[in-house]
């Protein structure tokens, strides 16, 4: 009942990390600042700020860590170097004893585990900052995975969430950083934590997705067993596979071929389908099975887009697909926010020598994360910033086209992605740019539809 000793000693213990961090920032900045010149201290002051902000994430534990790879989703917010440096955080934690697993399951569940599971084995074999992940049987043989939250982490989520977003609102003071929203975001990261401390959402996602993706027999999710689940604990069926990111070398280039597809294209289903997004889609959430049919699975952090953000997500990855610089410019004067005056000429011109860069690379050299970085780059230049919930599609959608890179490097994404689009601009009754690539991706699209 008396917490208020334990929250004041995390608060000190957060106030003493974050000064330590602050001298040795303090130290490494005026190195920089003495021995690094030109366009190179830009950088190595992006490097550091980075650096310094994975190390102290790491020592003030899950919350944090989780926090750091939330932030890493957000390359409208932060610059490449911080991205690389919050990428490379593990939330791989020692797990929690079998006891207390045991004593989870049994109060969730209402019984003795022997009554529900023939065999449940002790060991975990995934532990990570929220939750950890068992093998076991169900008495009628079925193998499932069993995934109990840690005890305790939604007390200290919430209780970090409220330092998090104490300190926020004292940025918020500042009125030049109050532009930036710092309270905003801050919730929209924490808000993104405290939700996978509930594992009663990660089921309804799972049975959400199974339902879109019923009828294409190439993706499928886990099966969640909705009696053995609740809020501290997740049962579903155990999934067998090769992670696509450990596939075998000799593994035939057609098939390589075909699961870069069937991963773009599950990807544009949920992006501009379906509204409805895995959000944390990396390939150690994907296995491939013998027959090749992709798995998805960890589930815990995905988005609904409701219609509005729908239409401008489509209608930004259609000016990066195939749209001309005014089309681009366009859109973000109609659908994004800005903060303080924006110089719409100036910012013309930027958009047309980056889109002239990026449609002068050939096939091979084309990368959707490459220009996401830099079209996010110019909008920090010029204080634009686009919808939260779009962040995480173009995310997603850089996750997938770097899987596809990596299984068939010669695909035009861009090419792809305009295809897909086509048939839902006509279908939506929106505009359709008059370009070289709008013109080819339109005739696919028919080429298609009639094959």
């Amino acid at each position: 009942m008396l917490r208020w000793p334990g929250n004041f000693l995390h608060f000190l213990w957060l106030l003493i990390v974050v000064v330590v961090c602050g001298v040795i920032y303090g130290l490494g900045r005026l190195g920089i600042f003495l021995f690094v010149w030109g366009k190179r201290r830009r950088r190595a002051l992006a490097h550091l700020r980075g650096w310094m902000l994975r190390q102290s994430m790491t020592t003030l534990g899950a919350t944090f860590i989780k926090l750091g790879q939330v932030m890493s989703t957000r390359p409208d917010l932060f610059e490449p170097e911080i991205i690389n440096q919050l990428r490379r955080l593990q939330d791989k934690l020692p797990p929690f004893g079998f006891g207390r697993v045991k004593s989870t399951v049994e109060a969730e569940l209402g019984k003795p585990l022997t009554e529900v599971f023939s065999d449940f084995e002790e060991t975990a074999i995934a532990a990570a900052s929220v939750a950890q992940v068992h093998r076991a049987h169900l008495k009628d043989g079925r193998e499932v995975a069993v995934k109990v939250l840690r005890p305790g982490v939604r007390r200290q989520v919430e209780r970090d969430r409220a330092l998090l977003i104490g300190g926020a609102k004292l940025i918020a003071l500042r009125p030049k950083w109050r532009l930036s929203d710092p309270v905003g975001h801050t919730q929209h990261f924490v808000d993104a934590i405290h939700e996978q401390t509930d594992l009663r959402i990660e089921a309804t996602n799972y049975t959400r997705f199974r339902e879109n993706f019923a009828g294409r027999p190439n993706v499928s999710f886990p099966e969640v067993y909705a009696e053995l689940s609740g809020e501290k604990i997740l049962t579903m069926q155990f999934v067998r596979g090769v992670k696509v990111d450990a596939l075998p070398a000799d593994w035939a280039p057609e098939l390589k071929k075909k699961l870069a597809e069937t991963v773009r294209m599950s990807m544009f289903k949920m992006c501009f389908e379906d509204g409805f997004v895995h959000a944390d889609l990396h390939p150690g959430n994907m296995v491939v099975q013998d027959d090749g049919k992709l798995i998805i699975f960890d589930a815990g952090l995905a988005k609904l887009l409701h219609e509005d953000v729908l239409i401008q997500f489509i209608d930004m990855t259609k000016c990066l697909a195939m749209g001309t610089p005014d089309d681009l410019v366009n859109h973000l004067k109609r659908f994004h926010k800005y903060l303080g005056t924006i110089d719409w000429e100036s910012l013309r011109v930027e958009v047309n020598e980056f889109a002239l860069k990026f449609r002068a690379k050939d096939v091979a050299k084309l990368e959707y994360g490459e220009l996401i970085t830099e079209m996010f780059a110019i909008g920090r230049k010029y204080r634009v910033h686009p919808v939260t919930d779009m962040m995480l599609v173009f995310v997603a959608l850089i996750t997938a086209q770097g899987i596809g890179k990596m299984l068939e490097p010669e695909h035009n994404v861009f090419g792809a992605v305009a295809m897909f689009l086509m048939p839902i601009l006509m279908k939506r009754n929106e505009h359709i740019p008059q370009t070289a690539e709008a013109r080819a991706a339109g005739e696919k699209a028919a080429a298609v539809a009639t094959a």
